[in-house]
């Protein structure tokens, strides 16, 4: 069926400036017509058989904006005429000024699903997961604004290369982050993959997409450098308390999270004496339980008391951690972007296994809930010991030579 976009002024609105409305007709087959705004204006004198003429910067960009809207209204049309037949002119406009005509749409849905986390928010759900889902939905809304000039799309108008758009517009026009970008792409495939096990849609847009990942940087402390950090002068308490801190993270694996919850109840001493943490995290609600060894039973006792509400540990907040062990890296030389959470990774790599504790062992020990999340830090800690086995090669090089 033959379908037509057209565009024209709507001269009875024309301002003081000489500007007038542009409205679009839509024309499917020979009986079926709809006009809407294109929410634009553009002068009557500058204006010639439906395009803007000229070689101005504004000019190209209202008739890209107008090759846009075609050719969004063509592709809605395509659609779903391949979903069904008879596919009306308002239909057509209906969807891609977002009313949907009844159907389930993208961003409403999505807002739905957020209210309904907001109620489990202090149950089984946390108040940061819950701001990473509303920035998500933002950055989708802001892309249909941008990319099809929509307030909405139906689900049934997702596919592959929505979403290969999507990802594309993240990137180079928002200039996101890598690691950020998949965050944001795996929310919506999350509020996809709801809508299909609810039946909305059968076909998964996201079916083959696999964003581009950013390479892990190396987020965990060297021996040398976790030895400068606890042996430099720092010559303010803040700091001092601050590398406390940070150190026991270094020697437990505990994320800032779970030390903010730490409590008395927390610990344990078993028939032999030892010190136990054992708890439950508070991201996974996995329980996990491990030995204290020397360093943080230390500053476990320096700090006891002191911390309110039978706290363990006086902690900071995260911002103020983070800042004050920017300056700590400082003064001990430390290139590598210190934050509190390389504690953990150094406990894995650097204290366990690196050291040859078991894989299994480390992840119980980590609270992780499936192992190949601890596999993660067993692929640094072989790319460590290929480093330091390099290392090792020059320095007999140096002390030795084989003569031939």
């Amino acid at each position: 069926m033959d379908v037509r976009v057209a565009f024209y002024l709507k001269k009875s609105e024309t301002n003081a400036n000489g500007c007038c409305p542009v409205m679009a007709r839509l024309t499917v087959g020979n009986h079926s017509e709809a006009a809407f705004s294109a929410k634009m204006s553009v002068p009557v004198s500058s204006w010639v058989s439906g395009r803007a003429t000229g070689k101005s910067t504004a000019t190209r960009e209202i008739n890209r904006q107008l090759d846009e809207l075609r050719a969004s209204a063509l592709a809605i049309y395509k659609e779903q005429s391949a979903i069904r037949e008879e596919v009306t002119a308002e239909e057509v406009r209906d969807l891609l000024l977002g009313k949907a005509s009844g159907q389930t749409t993208l961003l409403s849905y999505f807002q739905t699903f957020i209210e309904h986390f907001e109620k489990r928010v202090g149950v089984n759900r946390e108040k940061g997961t819950l701001r990473s889902y509303r920035y998500a939905r933002n950055c989708v809304s802001a892309f249909l604004q941008t990319q099809y000039k929509l307030s909405d799309i139906p689900f049934t108008a997702l596919d592959r290369s929505f979403i290969d758009r999507y990802d594309l517009y993240l990137r180079t026009e928002r200039r996101i982050a890598p690691g950020t970008v998949v965050l944001l792409t795996t929310r919506l495939n999350t509020i996809v993959g709801e809508a299909v096990a609810e039946g909305i849609i059968t076909a998964d847009p996201f079916a083959g997409y696999e964003p581009k990942r950013p390479e892990r940087a190396q987020k965990y402390l060297t021996a040398d450098e976790l030895h400068r950090l606890m042996t430099t002068p720092l010559h303010h308490p803040t700091l001092y308390q601050t590398r406390d801190l940070f150190l026991f993270s270094c020697y437990t694996g505990i994320p800032y999270g779970d030390m903010c919850r730490l409590s008395e109840d927390d610990l344990e001493i078993a028939e032999d004496g030892e010190v136990w943490i054992k708890t439950t995290r508070k991201k996974t609600k996995i329980d996990y339980e491990l030995p204290l060894l020397d360093i943080p039973l230390h500053i476990l006792d320096k700090y006891r008391g002191i911390a309110p509400e039978g706290k363990l540990l006086p902690m900071y907040g995260n911002t103020t951690l983070n800042r004050a062990l920017k300056r700590i890296a400082s003064i001990c030389g430390i290139e590598k972007r210190l934050v509190f959470h390389c504690g953990r990774h150094t406990y894995a790599t650097e204290i366990t296994l690196s050291q040859g504790v078991p894989l299994e062992t480390v992840s119980k020990m980590l609270g992780h809930t499936r192992i190949d999340t601890t596999q993660i830090y067993a692929k640094v800690t072989d790319d460590k010991i290929g480093a330091d086995t390099q290392n090792l090669d020059k320095k007999l090089a140096e002390r030795f030579s084989i003569a031939l």
